[in-house]
């Protein structure tokens, strides 16, 4: 009814293409067959290096040939593939006869019924969609990840020593750097990272329901468990052996759990930062032509954080459906972790594409210092948790004989702001020894980080 020219639905294939164009080479349908294409051909290879049903090993030549079906896969066998499983109404057996089709143009026909031998779709789909998502989450999502936290890590670094108040609960508390809380992002990050880096990415290939029973029934004297095995992990997987007709997904919840960890982590980023410029912290670089509001021409909004709040949101969701509908599988196998796979590139999209957003973000910010400076300044009560841990600390020592200091701090800063000259005349005031004295008339709110630049230099 429409007179628009076909349109993509989802944003991440219209508007934001460009952003997720890396995820597209393997974890589209496009990239998904090409995988498939890629387990028949090695499994087909497998078999005659076992000099198997009277089969012999394949010349470098002919090794080299196969290998090209799925090297080079394009767009003539995108448009075979549709046009035969239009036919078959299944998608696995469409990718084997593609196979069978190729090896007849390569002169190898007589090695056709050893395409997809012993095979049930979900051998073929289970090492196909471990590589695939092991080359996605290591290979783009991954580095876009590990970009955002050396970005993180740059900032804390140029910032380790900008003094700034604290907020906890909303209110003024004892004051950091700038650097120092830019870095704690960074720091939970890595560690999340490094357990997505050594993610399992399991395959199973034992037949319609874990049994081997096809295989065993062809040649029971082959060691079919380990020929699978050596199988999947020449292809760069880790092996599950003990599985229904489809391998468990455990890998691929225990992988988008840590994915959804990190965009939760990534998610209080966003805020944070979003925050810190509505306060003035950071001033956004102006970019040359854009427009903040269609009104109001002095706004320049953060749309870099609110876009990734909001696709890191849509990622989590998507993310947590993954996870929950993977785990189970009805008896011995159900279909509905077909649909929902489907959807794992929608789900790793909004997540890059967020993370594209915070990279851009972090790099169109500048920290201004001054306002850090100001709003320290007018705050000076923070110092009186310093005033008291000085006073015990000097009543431990044998040094005073106030009985009270914590009640005493208390009496004189909670709920109303105190001066700087307020503050010293109180100290001067204290019964304590002299030198702890001079160390807290020399106190400011700025100088009052601790060890924060200590912890950027450090721990990043």
């Amino acid at each position: 009814m429409s007179s628009f020219p076909a349109q993509p639905l989802s944003p991440l294939d219209g508007r934001y293409r460009t952003a997720v164009a890396g995820l597209t080479e393997y974890l589209s349908e496009a990239g998904l067959n090409r995988a498939r294409v890629e387990v028949e051909v090695e499994w087909l290879i497998t078999l005659t290096d076992a000099s198997l049903f009277g089969s012999e090993p394949l010349s470098a030549l002919d090794q080299e040939r196969l290998r090209a079906l799925y090297l080079d896969f394009g767009q003539e066998e995108i448009d075979w593939l549709a046009e035969k499983e239009a036919v078959t109404r299944h998608d696995v057996k469409a990718i084997e006869y593609l196979v069978r089709d190729r090896l007849e143009t390569l002169d190898l026909g007589h090695l056709a019924e050893l395409v997809h031998f012993a095979c049930t779709s979900e051998d073929i789909n289970s090492a196909a969609y471990a590589l695939t998502v092991k080359r996605a989450a290591l290979d783009v999502w991954l580095p876009a990840l590990q970009s955002v936290i050396s970005t993180l890590e740059q900032i804390a670094h140029e910032h380790k020593d900008a003094a700034m108040l604290s907020r906890t609960h909303g209110q003024p508390a004892t004051p950091s750097t700038m650097g120092k809380e830019i870095g704690v992002f960074a720091w939970r990050l890595k560690r999340v990272a490094g357990q997505v880096e050594a993610s399992d990415f399991l395959a199973k290939f034992s037949g319609a329901t874990g049994t081997w029973s096809a295989h065993v029934a062809a040649d029971p004297s082959v060691d079919w468990p380990a020929l699978t095995a050596g199988f999947i992990t020449k292809l760069g997987l880790g092996f599950n052996p003990f599985t229904t007709q489809i391998e468990s997904h455990d890998w691929q919840v225990e992988l988008y759990d840590r994915v959804r960890h990190v965009g939760g982590i990534l998610h209080n980023l966003a805020t944070d930062i979003w925050t810190y410029i509505s306060m003035g912290y950071f001033a956004q670089i102006p970019v040359a032509g854009a427009t903040g509001s269609s009104t109001m021409p002095h706004k320049i909004n953060p749309i870099r954080f609110e876009n990734a709040e909001a696709n890191l949101e849509i990622s989590s969701g998507l993310f947590a459906t993954l996870s929950q509908t993977l785990v189970t599988s009805r008896m011995q196998r159900d279909l509905t972790d077909s649909t929902t796979q489907r959807n794992i590139g929608v789900a790793f999209g909004h997540s890059l594409l967020a993370l594209d957003n915070l990279r851009r973000g972090l790099g169109e910010i500048s920290l201004s210092r001054d306002v850090l400076l100001a709003d320290l300044d007018v705050n000076w009560e923070v110092l009186a948790e310093a005033i008291q841990t000085v006073v015990r600390a000097e009543i431990a020592a044998g040094r005073s004989k106030i009985t009270d200091p914590y009640a005493l701090l208390k009496d004189l800063t909670r709920g109303r702001r105190v001066g700087a000259p307020e503050l010293a005349e109180f100290v001067r005031g204290l019964d304590i020894g002299d030198d702890a004295r001079q160390r807290l008339l020399a106190l400011t709110p700025a100088t009052y980080t601790g060890l924060a630049a200590n912890v950027v230099d450090e721990l990043l």
